[in-house]
């Protein structure tokens, strides 16, 4: 293969089509379970004014890429191996693949606790990114779901679209003296207790939280704010690329290739805003630069 991509989301898809157009051979690797596997509605992307859910985007990406000869597979891999002049790449069901470059798009998985009727809200009435989605909450009654600082911080920055804002606590984590006095000033009510399930309204969409202590809380919005996401850098660790303090790949801003030569990165595994445009563009000008390796190397052969 000219060029393996891990990882078949928003940034691996977009890369794959433009390497496929340059007619290249490439194949994609994708365990199905990133991040856009469970956002019902992205709402901020030029072309979609009512909103996209993440199946939907990856199912037409995945149809415009094998349009042009792009092969997929659905896989997990395990091993990334640099060799002379080409790539090891093993699955977890024991393939074996070489190819003469690597585009690594295995993002991040979001830290969520497991509450009945969340994933189905999620992108619909219950949002993760406040840059994305706090248009949405606009004027509405919202209960940020989160703990300690990072839930405190979600529920203040919130106050720029909607001033009815209500903080549960779920790990009762206490958040600093500063983030109390902050929400205190914003008027918003921090209500340290347990969640156990999510309520829905007749549509299925966020109508409320219940707490364990038995007490229900009705909303018509629901954020999120919890600290520990886990970047999926462990095939970049393994090859030696260099990764920031968050663990986050570094990459050449111009063209995102990383520390490792032949090994380029994209999407929220790179650190930037988390948005599904800026992981498409992220793609794009990845594979922009594999396409002037391929060409080099396949020239000086």
């Amino acid at each position: 293969m000219d060029c393996i991509i891990i990882g078949g989301g928003i940034a691996g898809l977009q890369a794959a089509i433009q390497l496929g157009r340059y007619k290249h051979s490439i194949m994609v690797i994708d365990s199905n379970q990133g991040r856009s596997t469970i956002c019902k509605g992205y709402q901020n992307i030029l072309g979609w004014p009512d909103g996209v859910s993440g199946e939907e985007l990856r199912k037409l990406g995945k149809i415009h890429a094998e349009k042009y000869g792009v092969e997929f597979l659905n896989g997990v891999v395990i091993s990334l191996r640099k060799e002379k002049d080409h790539f090891l790449i093993q699955t977890s069901s024991n393939q074996t693949f070489q190819a003469r470059t690597v585009f690594l798009a295995t993002g991040l998985v979001d830290h969520l606790p497991k509450l009945e009727n969340l994933l189905p809200c999620l992108g619909k009435s219950i949002y993760v990114c406040p840059d994305c989605d706090g248009y949405e909450v606009s004027d509405k009654k919202t209960i940020v779901l989160g703990s300690g600082n990072t839930g405190a911080s979600m529920a203040a920055t919130l106050t720029y679209w909607t001033n009815d804002v209500t903080f549960i606590n779920h790990t009762k984590e206490q958040p600093d003296s500063e983030k109390v006095k902050e929400l205190e000033g914003l008027n918003i009510e921090i209500i340290n207790e347990t969640l156990t399930r999510i309520l829905l309204d007749d549509k299925g969409n966020f109508a409320g939280v219940e707490l364990e202590n038995g007490k229900t809380i009705s909303g018509e919005k629901g954020f999120t704010g919890f600290s520990g996401n886990k970047i999926n850098a462990e095939l970049a660790e393994q090859v030696g690329v260099n990764l920031n303090d968050s663990r986050h790949i570094i990459v050449n801003p111009r063209t995102k290739e990383t520390s490792v030569d032949g090994i380029w990165a994209g999407g929220d595994l790179t650190a930037h805003s988390e948005q599904v445009t800026i992981s498409m563009g992220d793609g794009s000008q990845a594979a922009i630069w594999i396409h002037k390796r391929l060409l080099k190397q396949k020239r000086e052969a």
